[in-house]
């Protein structure tokens, strides 16, 4: 293409980047006459073409003539500011934004990427046109829920960067930025998954609720399950609902280990995969069986995830796992291993899944590891059998117990014969 046809080429560019953002916001003030708007589509795409101009004379004569523009336009949009201030008492100042962006993207044509500038173009357009949804979600975003969020761009922005990527303490087991990022990746699934929660809501059942709650702490749903026994109509709709978090467990056991250590996901794929599917297997049975009715009254209590209280305990279990690992490999060898793993299971499945995971890119070899978190998920789903028994009853436990034990003897035969 000759020089002349990428010129032009770049100042259509910079002219549709300002069409696009005018016409968002032609379209918001559609209703309000024209000779009160401060800028409407034709002045976007003008605003847009300058950029472009003054980039190019700004190559030619200095960034000084781009700078002065620049302000010129700024000018322009500080008068049209106070004018609508003065007229109708907006303080909002989205418009006069939108025109410096529009121009800063129309000079970004010209000077290093027609396909960027007009990306951010659709960007800008798009974020504008989301002014109703984002006020909406933060008129129902709680305090809680807010500092919680911010509690997890704080652990993973702000910390997680500065923690020392080396090893410290006996058998150098401690390793503060590793440990550190394996609490933001059980903290970002939280984050999810209480989003999810609250998007979807209680009532469009109880299946979707322990679907989501599971993916925080299949544990803490299964005891929230198992409180809500009574009535013999809900009996299925619980069996099927604890089946189904339960479920959640393996491809979250995968999850942790695809992102930590992706060479033990073979050996390990086939065993979770199958208990997980028969667990699956009777949740779908019993939903069948149970139908979609459901008490308009119940709603399972949901917690904000984020506590930095939480994060940091689990942080202290990662690092006592650790060294528990490392103490029993050395003393204990291999039945050392597996005493931890059972141990660890019977609380948290994650933290020895990512603890053994780790471990395994150094001297733990992959086998000990995969052996070792399929024992904490077969003991962790053990205390979850225990929970339903102890609390939901005995027609509870008939109905989901079978299934449970029977999608973990298969994981077990499969492991043992990979």
């Amino acid at each position: 293409m000759s020089p002349n046809a990428e010129l032009a080429l770049s100042l259509a560019t910079a002219l549709a980047v300002g069409l696009l953002i005018g016409t968002e916001r032609g379209w918001r003030a559609r209703d309000s006459d024209d000779t009160h708007l401060v800028a409407g589509i034709r002045t976007f795409g003008l605003i847009g073409l300058l950029g472009g101009l003054a980039a190019l004379l700004g190559e030619h004569f200095g960034a000084a003539v781009w700078i002065a523009m620049l302000l010129m336009l700024g000018l322009l949009a500080v008068a049209g500011y106070l004018g609508e201030v003065k007229r109708s008492g907006d303080l909002g100042l989205t418009s006069e934004v939108a025109m410096l962006l529009t121009f800063t993207l129309g000079s970004l044509a010209i000077v290093h990427s027609r396909s960027l500038a007009a990306g951010g173009a659709v960007v800008v357009a798009l974020l504008l046109s989301l002014k109703e949804p984002l006020h909406s979600g933060l008129r129902r975003l709680s305090e809680a829920e807010l500092s919680g969020a911010l509690k997890l761009l704080f652990i993973s922005l702000v910390l997680l960067p500065v923690l020392p990527n080396q090893g410290y303490g006996p058998w150098q087991a401690f390793n503060p930025y590793a440990t550190w990022w394996m609490v933001v990746l059980i903290a970002a699934i939280g984050f999810v998954a209480y989003v999810a929660i609250r998007l979807v809501g209680a009532r469009h059942g109880l299946l979707v609720t322990a679907l989501l709650g599971g993916t925080v702490s299949s544990t803490a749903m299964t005891l929230t399950l198992s409180r809500l026994h009574d009535g013999p109509r809900l009996r299925a709709l619980l069996a099927s609902a604890l089946l189904a978090t339960s479920a959640l467990m393996f491809p979250r056991i995968l999850l942790e280990v695809g992102a930590v250590n992706a060479d033990m996901l073979p050996p390990l794929l086939l065993p979770l995969l199958l208990a997980g599917l028969v667990y699956a297997s009777g949740a779908l049975v019993f939903y069948r069986i149970a139908g979609t009715e459901l008490p308009d009254a119940l709603e399972p209590p949901l917690k904000n995830p984020f506590e930095l209280g939480p994060a940091l305990r689990f942080a202290a279990l990662l690092v006592v796992i650790l060294f528990l690992i490392e103490g029993a490999r050395e003393g204990f060898g291999d039945a050392g291993i597996y005493g931890v793993a059972v141990l660890s299971g019977l609380s948290d499945v994650d933290a020895i899944t990512l603890s053994l995971a780790r471990s395994a890119q150094s001297d733990l070899t992959p086998e000990l590891a995969v052996q070792g978190i399929y024992l904490a998920a077969f003991s962790n789903s053990l205390v979850k059998a225990g929970l339903i028994a102890l609390i939901g009853g005995r027609e509870l436990a008939m109905r989901t117990l079978p299934i449970m034990l029977l999608g973990l003897l298969l994981g077990l035969g499969a492991l043992l014969a990979f």
